[in-house]
């Protein structure tokens, strides 16, 4: 008999109801052999690196749809998880300064502290999220949220720059264990609510970013900057203890050594010209969002607003609206309408940056302007992820590595560019770049969807 806690993902029941416990109801044993999972997207292309059916273990069935039926608990937790494993990222933002003249290194030396957190969650994303496929996805998230809390605990004794540096950089290593919860929630969806899932997830990680920075300055003024550190250690610990209870156990999908399966995705970006187009948009859109992000920095911190780094930390809330139109974004795109998400969602990010123009000179265009902003980039993320979760199913978390990884670097440009432009041209020149990156994303979609070899949607996106 199979262990009943480690289940594959066979066909989803028949409008089965989702249970109020954190545990999902009990799944049907296998995939009924010669039954095609209704979608899983005919397989165009094999390759020795992404393991095809014969090359999987022998008690490894071929993944079918995903089913286990999500309760309102499981679902609120797994979004916490995600929250709380990405907020260790961004709490050192607000606390620069503080950090600086406690740990007496140099500007310099704080200002890495950013840059570390970067570097250390793209390896992460390249190097540790293609293992969900390898392995049981609930041992590799629980490890992965045990270690960010170890890592937040020697963040918060460090005693110089270099340990803070090295804290730093192992806790983003580690809190990837975020997209390890989003593409083990997308397996445990049915098809028809997959975008709803996924958004409900994605929502709680996108908050826990926006949260991070408000409560890291208000827990800094009771206790030192070590503070937020400390309370997030023990969150994610219990939140580890949490997941280990509560998260189903899912059979792993491939069979491939370590660095075959690091090889498999990039062959799986060469193979699907669905994930490289998605990832195009992915990169320009969010590269746009991030231009934002800098430049409203810069305007509100110039004399035509001086606020303090306080009064911009709380601004950074207007974001929070966006976060909550996803879920609406990810419904509409569970009808079938997940392309027209993402083209309304792209026109709308161009329509944001016109509404941004004016907001040097005025806090009202400024707020409009983000709200739709962060709408726009939301639902573009959301609708991207619904379809490529269903692109592949036995290699979701290779194709969440691949997409992500594209996504951050486009982050990463985009606020280095918005730094360069506004040096030279200032908040016109830099909503003329956001504008642009956002013009540039909505061409690669309409290339992807009008082109003569256009990528087919998968069956269940």
């Amino acid at each position: 008999m199979t262990d009943p806690a480690l289940r594959d993902e066979p066909p989803a029941p028949a409008l089965a109801p989702a249970p109020a416990a954190l545990a999902p109801a009990p799944l049907p044993e296998d995939t009924p052999a010669g039954h095609a999972p209704a979608d899983v997207a005919p397989a165009r292309h094999t390759s020795a690196d992404v393991a095809p059916a014969g090359d999987r273990p022998s008690d490894v069935p071929p993944v079918g749809p995903d089913t286990a039926p999500l309760g309102r608990g499981l679902l609120l937790l797994m979004a916490v998880a995600t929250g709380l494993s990405c907020a260790g990222n961004y709490f050192a933002q607000p606390l620069l300064d503080l950090i600086r003249s406690e740990l007496n290194v140099s500007t310099a030396v704080a200002g890495l502290v950013v840059t570390a957190g970067q570097a250390g969650y793209a390896l992460g994303l390249l190097a540790l999220i293609p293992l969900g496929d390898v392995l049981d996805r609930r041992r590799l998230a629980v490890t992965l949220f045990s270690a960010t809390a170890g890592f937040l605990a020697l963040t918060a004794l460090a005693t110089s720059g270099a340990l803070l540096l090295a804290g730093t950089v192992l806790t983003a290593l580690t809190s990837v264990g975020a997209q390890v919860v989003v593409a083990h929630a997308a397996a445990l969806a049915t098809p028809a609510d997959r975008g709803r899932v996924v958004a409900t997830v994605m929502s709680g990680l996108l908050l826990g970013g926006l949260l991070a920075r408000t409560a890291a300055g208000g827990l800094a003024e009771l206790g030192g900057w070590q503070t937020v550190y400390w309370v997030n250690a023990v969150l994610m610990a219990g939140m580890a203890a949490l997941l280990h209870r509560h998260l189903p156990r899912l059979r792993p999908t491939a069979a491939l050594g370590y660095p075959a399966l690091l090889r498999s995705t990039f062959t799986l970006l060469r193979q699907e010209r669905l994930l490289r187009w998605r990832t195009a948009v992915g990169a320009c859109s969010m590269a746009s969002y991030s231009v934002q992000l800098t430049a409203v920095t810069f305007v509100l911190a110039g004399p035509g607003y001086a606020w303090s780094e306080a009064t911009i930390g709380l601004f950074g809330l207007v974001g929070v609206v966006g976060v909550l139109t996803m879920k609406l974004a990810g419904r509409l795109g569970d009808t079938g309408s997940v392309h027209q998400v993402t083209g309304v969602a792209l026109v709308l990010l161009v329509a944001a940056w016109l509404t941004l123009l004016p907001g040097a000179g005025s806090l009202g265009w400024l707020v409009v302007g983000i709200v739709a902003l962060n709408v726009a980039q939301q639902a573009v993320l959301n609708s991207s992820q619904t379809i490529l979760y269903a692109l592949r199913p036995e290699a979701r978390n290779r194709i969440n590595s691949a997409f992500m990884t594209g996504y951050f670097v486009g982050g990463a440009a985009g606020s280095a560019l918005a730094s360069v432009v506004w040096v030279h041209a200032g908040w016109r020149g830099a909503c003329t770049l956001g504008a642009t990156l956002a013009a540039a994303s909505t061409l690669l979609w309409l290339a992807e969807r009008l082109g003569p070899r256009a990528p087919k949607l998968p069956s269940g996106a």
